[in-house]
């Protein structure tokens, strides 16, 4: 069973040494290098080595990989000492038992990120697709502006190297995770909704109580509440807040900054916004129609806070994305290799049409790996229609489980069987072959994409290895 974040926690006033369960992730490996810039001792363990934590090393953590006891033995409660978990770790994870046995205070990744915002003039961002997009934005934003904000993003902010930093301001910038019901935590000041596409029913068990989460996260916003105008969920969210000023974004007319003239390229993206009868020409330098939408989240935001709006619409511009969304990974015989971090339908329809207006006269070949057996199970039907609508030729791997226990009978098949055309599929378990599928597949021109929150971007430098040694056959 994994692990749920436990509401009736409090918060302690002081912690000594914290210890990150799970410490591998780009959001919790940020969490973990600000309680270090805040000069505590920090120690961490992932199942595996990964990416961040060299970094997390060279910076003073004492990393280690596996779990085990030991790791924590040193920690005491008497010295308010801490471990940070994930909802990803599992009730039987050593370090986590050890810790509950032994009095040590056990905190949520996101009560940690409570703890350190404390007192924070805090922007949540939250919604269930472009959360770190659009988080990403508005911190790149703020230091164009010339503020010093502390942030915590869900993803490697690519012009500054980095998902989390501590800065001198009152502002604290976050990525409010609705999955679990954590966004709850935050004593946020100005919220930033991106939309509210039913997800994490197998947390919140219905529609209704997944809105309800999104109105009383919204009702707490100390300040303003900034929402999307053009998506449905959004508007039902508007019907439930009574105590906060909102403000709105997006293409429809009623919008308060008022989105038009999109020009998408295989480049970037020129649209206006329009706010209180001025307009304000934006350009960003990431692809993607959906991205003129995000930057009009942030843009709202920016002003509402006081910032001058022809300086936020400039700021704008030096966003340069952020790591696995529409990340370029390579190049072989002509082919582009992307991969994306979309794990929802509308986050894949909005993945594959960004891909879509960079390929050109190409095709898309896309590797979906179906991640959650729940989520695979309960959205099967509308993953293969938005595949087959959109990409040329998918790739259908086996489901990434995460935090899940397997339904039986529940597979990556459940995806390939559901599309009308069968000729536009095909189910391939095995990594290997599934590479040399795509390599197979794609000519020159075409782009290859994989998508996935789990771990698909594994199996990019087999995809490229393929391109260079498999000839063309589609």
């Amino acid at each position: 069973m994994p692990l749920k974040p436990d509401p009736s926690v409090r918060l302690p006033e002081t912690i000594g040494a914290v210890h990150f369960i799970g410490v591998g992730g780009s959001g919790m490996s940020g969490i973990a290098r600000m309680f270090l810039e805040a000069g505590h001792a920090v120690s961490g363990s992932d199942k595996a080595d990964g990416p961040y934590l060299d970094g997390l090393r060279e910076a003073g953590a004492a990393i280690s990989v596996g779990h085990d006891a030991a790791h924590v033995s040193g920690l005491s409660a008497a010295a308010h000492d801490v471990i940070v978990v994930t909802s990803a770790l599992w009730v039987d994870n050593p370090e986590y038992v050890w810790a509950k046995e032994h009095g040590i205070l056990v905190l949520h990744r996101s009560q940690a990120l409570a703890w350190l915002a404390r007192g924070k003039r805090l922007v949540s961002v939250a919604g269930a697709h472009g959360k770190t997009t659009s988080g990403g934005m508005l911190i790149t934003a703020l230091l164009e502006l010339g503020a010093d904000p502390s942030f915590v993003n869900g993803g490697v902010i690519s012009s500054i190297g980095r998902s989390a930093g501590t800065g001198a301001s009152d502002l604290f910038v976050l990525e409010a995770d609705e999955s679990d019901g954590s966004f709850l935590f935050y004593e946020t000041s100005v919220a930033l909704i991106t939309n509210v596409d039913s997800d994490h029913l197998e947390h919140y068990g219905s529609v209704g109580a997944f809105d309800a989460a999104f109105g009383i996260f919204a009702d707490r916003a100390s300040e303003f509440v900034v929402l999307s105008s053009d998506d449905s969920g959004a508007q039902r969210i508007a019907e439930l807040i009574t105590n906060r000023r909102v403000v709105t974004f997006g293409e429809s007319a009623d919008a308060d900054a008022r989105v038009h003239d999109i020009g998408a390229g295989p480049t970037g993206v020129d649209f206006s916004i329009d706010w209180s009868g001025v307009s304000y020409p934006v350009s960003l330098a990431v692809a993607g129609r959906h991205n003129a939408i995000n930057a009009a989240g942030v843009f709202t935001v920016l002003v509402g806070m006081g910032f001058d709006e022809a300086e936020v619409a400039r700021s704008l511009s030096a966003f340069g994305g952020t790591k696995r969304r529409f990340e370029f990974k390579g190049e072989e015989r002509g082919v582009r290799v992307y991969d994306d971090y979309a794990h929802h339908p509308s986050e894949a329809a909005a993945a594959l049409a960004t891909a879509r207006s960079v390929v050109g006269e190409g095709r898309v070949i896309a590797v979906h790996q179906p991640h959650l057996f729940s989520r695979t199970q309960l959205m099967s039907a509308q993953f293969a229609s938005v595949y087959e609508e959109l990409a040329d030729f998918t790739i259908v791997l086996d489901v990434d489980g995460a935090r899940e226990d397997p339904i039986p009978g529940v597979s990556g098949e459940f995806v390939s069987r559901e599309f009308v055309d069968q000729s536009k599929v095909a189910f391939l378990p095995d990594w290997t072959e599934a590479a040399a599928r795509a390599a197979e597949i794609a000519r020159e021109g075409d782009i290859v994409m994989t998508l996935s929150c789990g771990d698909v971007y594994k199996i990019v430098p087999q995809v490229l290895r393929s391109l260079s040694t498999v000839p063309a056959g589609g």
